[in-house]
């Protein structure tokens, strides 16, 4: 790799001003958004984390959404309580950890996926948010499934932790897409308007 080839890729991975502003901004929202909680009557209530998560993906990219939600699972592992029933190392031995683990990588997905659409449409980005948010179930289901039968000795079958979800975080996180890919639309044309 030549001089000249080193330097276009550094400057490509150097990170703007404005995109560490809207990281931060999405660092953020996805705090906040664990403690908008929405009642459902008969139910409990489901957070808004998941459409923050998303449209990181989604305006940020893979790279820069996976570092704003990657920063915000770090900030509340270090003792801030900014996860929806508070923060420190030990929520790693809460079952519904692996939902958080599921976000960073549901950011990055989404984002690549994303990146490789061009002129993207909502159809584009509904697809990219039911991937995203198929990674994160699958990554919670197997995490709160391990957790529960390894480490809490509490025998669960699969199928329970799967259904615990359907009655409400399901149908509410697929709803949580479609208002996440309507949005990216948008932003991501004004965003384009500014040139950033």
């Amino acid at each position: 790799m030549n001089i000249e080839n080193t330097t276009i890729l550094t400057a490509k991975r150097k990170i703007t001003t404005s995109q560490m502003v809207l990281c931060a901004l999405f660092t953020a929202l996805t705090a906040v958004g664990a403690f908008i909680q929405i009642p459902v009557p008969f139910m409990d209530y489901f957070t808004l984390q998941f459409l923050f998560v998303t449209l990181a993906g989604m305006i940020l990219g893979s790279r820069l959404g996976s570092i704003a939600i990657g920063t915000y699972v770090l900030m509340g592992l270090l003792g801030i309580p900014i996860f929806a029933a508070g923060g420190g190392i030990q929520y790693i031995f809460r079952p519904s950890f692996g939902y958080l683990i599921g976000f960073i990588l549901t950011a990055l997905f989404v984002g690549l996926l994303c990146e490789n659409f061009k002129n993207a449409t909502l159809k584009h980005y509904l697809t990219a948010a039911y991937i995203g948010m198929f990674i994160t179930y699958a990554i919670g289901f197997a995490y709160k499934y391990f957790m529960l039968n390894f480490y809490m000795h509490e025998p669960t079958a699969i199928w329970a932790v799967i259904t615990a979800s359907l009655p409400l975080d399901i149908p509410g996180d697929a709803l949580l897409c479609v208002l996440a890919s309507l949005l990216a639309v948008r932003i991501c044309k004004a965003l384009k308007r500014l040139g950033i």
